[in-house]
């Protein structure tokens, strides 16, 4: 028995604070301060396999895109700046009434890029996304996913994203898609594009998910009277430019002027967020839910509030609203789920929250769900099926990182499931 308690003390704490928590939520879907992360969206990397455009409006199409490795370029002509346009439309034939985040997707792995304006356009240079808030969820091996989710990228920069040298050939296997919680987005391939090619890439379509309930829409935001509009926008803008106080004075008047402003709750979260007024951010989110409860946008900068907190009922419930209102674009809420019940020792409800993530993570790209999925078993004493969730962990690891603590788990499980070590 004392071995058994050492074993759960061992594992089950390894899956702790340090490593659950401090991961850190996603905080905006949008790019911004969540919803996220949401991230995602925020949402796993084409969950479906969505988006059928393959063609590059602008030029005609290389038939053997992929450059000969043996021929020598010119770098000169290789680090040409790369911009691109375009605009983006609901299936309705409308721009989306809100800002809509561009990313560009490379080999399954998205970066936001920019925003759309308030007639859905876009126009940037690839690589310098200035002002881009990137999503937690989006980051790489530094980030709590682990690469999953929107995941794969490195941003060593801060919230908002570094500038980066875009050559053509870092296009290969590359998209542009719009990024919307509830919508497919067509995609775009950027494979073969040149810096000198016509940027205008023509229009993204979003189409609506049918099997999701919550908005990242607000029905709210079409009935704000024009002063409030023009204050939202303002403000919006002046967040992406940094300029944080100045954008929370405007979404302090947009709300004034309009208080069942739901997107304008959500951006004052995110301006007051920004400035670390927590319990500020956390009135205007739920303000926001207040105002419209299937707007998604808000559930996940709240869930990391009290994830951080420690408030473990709160993010237990605020992650199985978002669930039921969008199972699919919001990976980490699964995962946030788990972590939470685990805490509260509902051990059955944290493993379906944990499989049913598993299940969207069809490329591994997680691991720690697989850890985590160990400590919950141990605490419903199935040593054996812990045993084997550790080593999925052990083996999904990405290259160069290791988990000597792990292994050793690995050993005193198989010991005490009366399976020989490997």
């Amino acid at each position: 028995m004392t071995r058994l308690t050492n074993l759960h003390r061992a594992l089950g704490l390894a899956v702790g604070i340090a490593s659950l928590v401090c991961s850190g939520l996603a905080q905006s879907n949008r790019g911004g301060a969540s919803n996220p992360t949401p991230t995602t969206p925020t949402t796993p990397t084409n969950p479906g396999n969505i988006g059928t455009g393959t063609t590059t409006p602008g030029r005609t199409n290389n038939p053997n895109p992929f450059p000969d490795p043996n021929q020598t370029m010119d770098p000169q002509i290789m680090q040409r700046p790369i911009f691109l346009s375009g605009k983006v439309l609901l299936d309705s034939g409308t721009p989306p009434p809100e800002s809509v985040v561009i990313e560009r997707v490379c080999n399954g792995n998205p970066r936001a890029e920019a925003y759309t304006d308030s007639k859905g356009r876009f126009s940037f240079q690839l690589g310098q996304n200035n002002g881009m808030m990137q999503d937690a969820s989006m980051g790489g091996s530094n980030s709590g996913f682990d690469g999953f989710g929107s995941g794969g990228r490195q941003n060593n920069g801060g919230a908002f994203g570094q500038n980066a040298q875009i050559s053509e050939r870092d296009l290969i296997g590359c998209e542009i898609r719009a990024s919307l919680a509830g919508y497919h987005s067509d995609m775009i391939s950027l494979t073969g594009r040149r810096s000198l090619d016509n940027p205008d890439l023509g229009t993204i379509v979003l189409h609506r998910m049918g099997n999701v309930e919550g908005v990242t829409i607000s029905a709210s935001s079409l009935n704000a009277p024009k002063d409030a509009k023009k204050a939202f926008e303002k403000g919006s803008d002046l967040l992406k430019k940094k300029k944080i106080a100045d954008g929370r004075k405007e979404l302090e008047r947009a709300v004034e002027i309009y208080p069942a402003y739901a997107a304008a709750w959500y951006e004052l979260g995110r301006a007051k967020e920004l400035q670390n007024d927590t319990e500020g951010a956390r009135s205007a989110y739920l303000q926001a839910l207040t105002v419209d409860a299937k707007y998604l946008n808000p559930y996940r900068p709240l869930l990391s509030i009290y994830v951080k907190e420690q408030k473990w009922q709160d993010a237990a419930d605020a992650s199985s609203k978002l669930i039921k209102l969008d199972p699919v674009d919001f990976p980490d809420a699964h995962y946030y789920n788990a972590v939470s019940n685990y805490f509260l020792k509902n051990y059955d409800v944290a493993e379906k929250s944990i499989r049913d993530l598993q299940k969207l993570d069809t490329q591994n790209r997680m691991p720690k769900s697989n850890k985590l999925l160990g400590a919950i078993l141990i605490e419903k004493q199935d040593y054996a099926g812990a045993a084997v969730e550790i080593k999925k962990y052990l083996s999904f690891l990405p290259l160069g990182q290791d988990d000597e603590a792990a292994k050793k788990q690995l050993i005193e499980l198989e010991r005490v499931a009366g399976a020989p070590p490997q």
